[in-house]
């Protein structure tokens, strides 16, 4: 009869969750800040109508926790993006930097989340 042994086996499960929670949300925040600065700089450029600057300076971006948001607080800027009645035509820069570059805006994120 052949020998038997014993053989003793130690199991440890570690839960590293709140380390992978942590490194997804900075990616995630990493993501939508490069997001917001390229629909910002996309916006500047798109913002032709230049007079004074005062619009195409006051564009920014700023992110929540889970959006970035483009825009300003321009009171005629509204009428430069959509256009009046009055003869504006509309630019829609604001639009067309997040519309027009959708792929781009995607790649960011992949890579963020790449890191992770």
């Amino acid at each position: 009869m052949p020998e038997t042994k014993n053989i003793d086996i130690k199991v440890e499960i570690t839960d590293n969750s709140p380390e992978v929670i942590s490194a997804l949300r900075t990616a995630v925040g990493r993501a939508l800040w490069a997001m917001g600065a390229k629909a910002e700089g996309y916006a500047k450029a798109n913002e032709t109508r230049v007079d004074t600057g005062r619009l195409r300076n006051s564009i920014t971006h700023q992110e929540t926790d889970n959006a970035t948001h483009i825009g300003t607080n321009v009171e005629y800027a509204a009428a430069h993006e959509l256009g009046t009645s009055r003869g504006i035509t509309p630019l829609h820069y604001l639009q067309n930097a997040v519309a027009n570059h959708s792929d781009e805006y995607r790649q960011v994120v992949k890579d963020s989340l790449a890191n992770v």
